[in-house]
């Protein structure tokens, strides 16, 4: 039987999969496709997969606190000082991948019965609290969110968007297995 701790982690591998997908399409953008206005929420394809990647370090800041035991972050307002930090996909691609990682380390170490320990964060006027499982769904929603985003824009560019959704059916395992040779993962450690 699968636990809730494991599946946490397979959906960490999943967005991570997911990021380096929709990356490497991104990739094959001229810097002007990158930045160009386009229909979303955020104005740009450079601007949405900033958001994703300044939000993920603010909750795996978190994350990694609680599981220390130390103190929520004092200037939390640090990880959006810049609405873009990243000027290009190759440095999106590099600080998204750190990101994804760290995620994957901190579900590496989940346990069932400790997936309800509250992860506190400060907010400007107030005080969040919450259960591990909760804020890592919210972070997984977050992402498949507004990577859809980026998919449609990325319709209205010369790049094919990639398929995202190939990751859990066992009998599509051929579809990934060029990026998991590439991320250097196996069937076998995700799922055991």
């Amino acid at each position: 039987m699968t636990t809730l701790s494991h599946h946490l982690l397979t959906e960490a591998y999943n967005n991570a999969w997911a990021n380096h997908r929709l990356l490497k399409a991104c990739a094959q953008l001229s810097q002007e496709e990158f930045e160009a206005r386009r229909t979303s929420f955020f104005p740009t394809i450079k601007a949405t997969l900033n958001h994703i990647l300044t939000v993920d370090w603010f909750y795996i800041d978190a994350l990694e606190r609680e599981l220390r035991n130390a103190e929520p972050h004092p200037n939390y307002l640090s990880f959006f000082e810049r609405d873009e930090p990243c000027a290009t996909v190759a440095e999106l691609r590099a600080a998204q991948k750190d990101a994804d990682r760290r995620l994957i380390e901190y579900c590496q170490q989940l346990k069932d019965d400790e997936l309800g320990r509250v992860v506190t964060i400060l907010r400007t006027g107030s005080v969040q609290r919450d259960k591990r499982h909760r804020l890592l769904a919210h972070l997984f929603g977050h992402q498949i969110h507004h990577r859809g985003q980026v998919h449609a824009m990325l319709s209205g560019t010369g790049v094919a968007p990639p398929q995202l959704d190939e990751f859990f059916s066992a009998g599509e395992a051929d579809l990934r297995a060029q990026d998991f040779k590439e991320l250097g993962w196996t069937e076998k450690l995700i799922w055991g």
